[in-house]
């Protein structure tokens, strides 16, 4: 017997046959209001917190970058502690001195960290780049429609045939929305909250007050329209300017590989066999042996950091975030290491 089934009983004896509620009914009855709402509530903790994350993990982890850190780090800490153990336990305490091994450990261990922030913020970026330049244009073309006489979600219907590139399945789901009767206050509001940028949602914003006041939507329309292509146009001409700083960053990266390259290949390699040949030939004097592999490693850990910083300092540079700054990071962190373990 379904809850609905047990309503209209409950109804009929009450209303015409005018006879008491059975106990067993009642119990049923209260059975099905415990299931429900014990349903309910499993469904709402999944929606938030430590349930959300346990249900939608991947969705948890990558709808913001910085999330994937929760994974990334312990993984590379998880990593480089399980490499030093291994090699102490295998090799001794020596290894530390004897070998790069370790550093190796430690370079992907941060590439390990740092490489899927990187990945994430990289797409985030894009995908915000694609919306907020299709948003002026969308916003005009919804002004000139209502300007002809349609009403906003006539226009918003139509508008959702044509091709906005990655705004299209957002404007679509606002015409879904208002299809099925939601206002358009509020399914403009959602379409907002769906896209998820700082500009979308001014503007948003800014469209559904002056809707609600009452006032010339069409004016306010293009007001958005003007106001984020003013935006996304001072970003890009923000990001042309600064990009030459960006490439002066990377430049004097190679710059500062090219001179240790020299340096150790030339000058370090000359002084360690003059100072080996002086020493076996027992001349005084000289300045002792060099050892060439402490400068070697000592040159390789100045060539990681600077390139791992300078990425950061690229980032906020060019785009104004130092997060922005990893995908330099790691590139010129993989192309320290590989000069260093395989060319010098």
């Amino acid at each position: 017997m379904g809850f609905k089934d047990i309503a209209d009983n409950l109804f009929n004896k009450g209303e015409h046959a005018k006879e008491p509620v059975k106990t067993s009914e009642l119990s049923t009855m209260e059975a099905e209001f415990a299931e429900i709402t014990t349903r309910l509530d499993q469904e709402r903790q999944t929606r938030s917190g430590l349930g959300r994350v346990m249900k939608h993990p991947i969705q948890v982890l990558t709808e913001r970058p910085e999330n994937i850190l929760i994974v990334s780090i312990p993984l590379g800490l998880l990593f480089f502690m399980g490499g030093f153990i291994y090699m102490v336990w295998a090799h001794g305490l020596s290894i530390l001195f004897a070998t790069t091994v370790i550093d190796d450990f430690a370079v992907f261990a941060v590439l390990i960290a740092i490489v899927p922030l990187a990945v994430l913020d990289l797409r985030e970026q894009l995908r915000v780049m694609s919306l907020e330049n299709a948003l002026p244009n969308f916003f005009r073309d919804l002004a000139g429609m209502n300007d002809s006489g349609m009403t906003l979600p006539n226009a918003v219907h139509l508008v959702a045939s044509a091709e906005y590139g990655t705004l299209t399945p957002h404007i679509r789901k606002l015409d879904n929305e208002m299809s099925w009767g939601v206002g358009f206050v509020e399914a403009l509001y959602h379409f907002g909250k769906s896209l998820g940028t700082n500009l979308s949602d001014r503007s948003v914003d800014l469209i559904a007050k002056a809707s609600r006041a009452g006032g010339d939507v069409s004016e306010v329309l293009r007001a958005a329209a003007k106001d984020t292509f003013e935006v996304v146009n001072l970003q890009t001409e923000r990001f042309n300017n600064m990009i030459v700083y960006v490439i002066i960053v990377l430049v004097a990266f190679a710059v500062f590989l090219f001179v240790i390259a020299i340096l150790v290949s030339s000058f370090l390699t000359t002084m360690a066999e003059a100072g080996l040949k002086a020493t076996t030939s027992g001349a005084t004097g000289f300045g002792g042996i060099i050892d060439l592999f402490l400068y070697k490693r000592l040159f390789s850990h100045a060539a990681m950091l600077q390139g791992f910083f300078s990425g950061l300092v690229a980032g906020q540079m060019g785009e104004g975030r130092f997060v922005a700054g990893l995908k330099y990071s790691v590139v010129m962190l993989l192309i320290a290491w590989i000069v260093f373990r395989f060319f010098i």
